[in-house]
């Protein structure tokens, strides 16, 4: 067998079995002298101490820094969705709230148009709410929510307050539209109650800026109507039950014809708030004196 040559200019190799071989000596040997003595016991123990345990309590620390932050977000999210259910909740009593004072105070006004005395007792009546109306601050024409199907029908007296609103000059199955006296083509056969003369009382929106409407055609040659006297719809009505309240006189004025007179009145219906009213369910027609 000849001898391993290393010839010149080739790298030194050592053959793969014995640099196996040669670690499995070492490492045997360190795995002896490690259970028998305590050469390496200090030297570990320091670096273990100085590296391998504040790392290890590093780790520790963000760990449970990472816990806590996610248990805290976490938290927040519940809270964040528990806050959004209460608004919720909020926002639904209140809606709640609202529609129970709206039916309240609906109920209340309802109880004050039926406590009326004579001669509005003798008429069979149905509250209804307006739904709409026509552009503009006042209620000149409107509609309600109640129609043919509760018996309403064309030319039905309307009031609020005890007093006159209107008539109905449509109707449908679940509705019916109103025109009020203060519209500009309403007219109303009125008469003062403190003398029995007649009048003519004339819708004009653009003086119920003011808070006044026309009346015409008083025959009073004694002077007995004087104003805040009270006017009412007269028996000669056509389309107007009598003695509804229509208003008070506000001005009286001499016509040209030396005849008659005129002047404005005030209505007793505030027409800018208008939210329930009555209907009479009897036709002027149907009525007998």
């Amino acid at each position: 067998m000849s001898p391993i040559v290393k010839r010149r200019g080739e790298a030194f190799t050592l053959p793969s079995k014995y640099l196996l071989f040669i670690l499995t000596i070492l490492c045997t040997g360190m795995i002896i002298i490690t259970f028998n003595t305590n050469l390496f016991t200090g030297p570990l123990n320091s670096f273990a101490g100085i590296f391998v345990v504040p790392f290890q309590k590093g780790i520790t620390t963000v760990g449970t820094y990472l816990r806590n932050t996610t248990d805290k977000l976490s938290s927040i999210t519940q809270l964040l969705d528990e806050n959004e259910k209460l608004k919720n909740q909020i926002d639904e009593l209140t809606i709640a709230n609202t529609t129970l004072e709206q039916e309240k105070y609906e109920l209340i006004e309802l109880r004050n148009m039926y406590q009326l005395d004579d001669p509005y007792e003798k008429y069979e009546k149905i509250g209804a709410r307006i739904i709409a109306k026509d552009a503009g601050n006042w209620y000149h024409s409107f509609v309600i929510d109640k129609g043919s199907d509760d018996g309403l029908a064309i030319d039905m007296n309307v009031i609020a307050n005890g007093a006159l609103v209107g008539r109905i000059i449509d109707v449908g199955p679940d509705w019916a539209k109103v025109q009020s006296i203060i519209a500009d083509n309403a007219s109303v056969s009125g008469m003062v109650l403190s003398s029995s003369d007649n009048l003519i009382v004339s819708g004009d929106l653009e003086l119920y800026r003011q808070g006044l409407i026309r009346f015409s055609k008083l025959v009073d040659d004694v002077d007995k109507v004087s104003i805040g006297d009270k006017i009412v719809t007269s028996n000669i009505s056509d389309k107007y039950l009598p003695g509804i309240l229509v208003g008070y006189i506000s001005t009286i004025d001499d016509d040209s014809n030396n005849l008659t007179k005129s002047g404005t009145m005030t209505p007793a219906v505030d027409f800018e708030h208008l939210n329930i009213v009555l209907v009479l369910l009897e036709l002027k027609k149907n009525v007998t004196n």
